[in-house]
């Protein structure tokens, strides 16, 4: 999301490679114009599952590319590359892309013996509907509902299902005690289709074990997340974090063998330096 927009929590999509708290963090700046382009790099270090329900953790740290675009109609910031195709002072809606790293089968002991998980791309329409907004536009509380279809990224790209994550979105602006700071907080359920459960979840009876039988994922509810983000934009460079909780009960999956953790916590922190920005200002209250 756009570290020139004050108070907006970061959507909580998939890990993605370069844009790193992209799913996560608020940001911060008070300004109601920024400049129209942004460039910059930086650092990042997160802790996370090796993918949902595994009670392996994995640790990252990444250098950050850095690069935003506010045009009218193409936007490219924290948020994602996306389009806007219609807005009104309530709903939006928009077309953005997610990319998650793949999880080797070498390094996780529950699928030993198993096809990796690959690295993936995610691209479908968010539809964003404004419950509530404060007078000065500095808080609100928004239905977020994004639809994503998923493919691997290889040579021959597979088809890995549909994901479909609405969840209440509360950019709730600085709180007291945290002057400059800026804090959001999400939550919804995550639901997907049989493809995309099998693709994490499922066992083949030719990689059925005596400790990991076979088994078959079914389509519905993939358990719930909630998101806890804080960032400060400064000058010449941004600092966020975030705090995310799962729990896969009572998930479709929830049985499977591969389903080692059914609830745990992520976490993650950044900061990037901005170098170059454009002398053109664009305005950002309608972002």
């Amino acid at each position: 999301m756009d570290p020139a927009r004050k108070n907006n929590l970061l959507s909580n999509r998939t890990f993605s490679f370069g844009v790193t708290l992209a799913c996560v963090c608020v940001s911060a700046m008070a300004e109601k114009t920024a400049p129209l382009w942004e460039v910059g790099a930086g650092v990042a270090a997160f802790s996370f599952p090796a993918y949902r329900g595994s009670d392996e953790t994995k640790q990252f740290v990444l250098p950050v590319p850095y690069f935003v675009y506010r045009g009218e109609f193409l936007k490219a910031d924290r948020d994602g590359l996306r389009a806007r195709l219609f807005a009104s002072d309530r709903v939006d809606l928009t077309v953005s892309a997610a990319l998650s790293p793949p999880a080797p089968s070498e390094d996780i002991r529950a699928r030993a013996g198993m096809p990796d998980l690959r690295a993936s791309f995610e691209v479908g329409p968010q539809l964003d509907l404004t419950l509530w907004r404060a007078g000065d536009r500095e808080r609100s509380l928004k239905l977020l509902l994004p639809l994503r279809t998923a493919y691997t990224l290889e040579r021959s790209p597979q088809h890995i299902g549909w994901v479909f994550h609405p969840k209440l979105n509360l950019d709730a602006g600085e709180l007291p005690g945290l002057r400059g700071w800026n804090v959001g907080v999400q939550a919804g359920p995550l639901f997907g289709d049989k493809r995309q459960h099998a693709y994490y979840y499922g066992v083949d009876p030719a990689f059925a074990t005596v400790d990991r039988p076979a088994y078959s994922a079914g389509a519905g509810y993939a358990g719930m997340q909630y998101l806890l983000g804080v960032s400060r934009r400064f000058p010449s460079h941004w600092v966020g974090a975030f705090l995310r909780y799962d729990s896969l009960s009572g998930a479709r999956f929830a049985d499977s063998p591969l389903v080692r953790d059914r609830s745990y916590l992520a976490a993650g922190v950044a900061v990037t330096w901005i170098f170059g920005q454009s002398t053109t200002r664009v305005s950002t209250t309608n972002d």
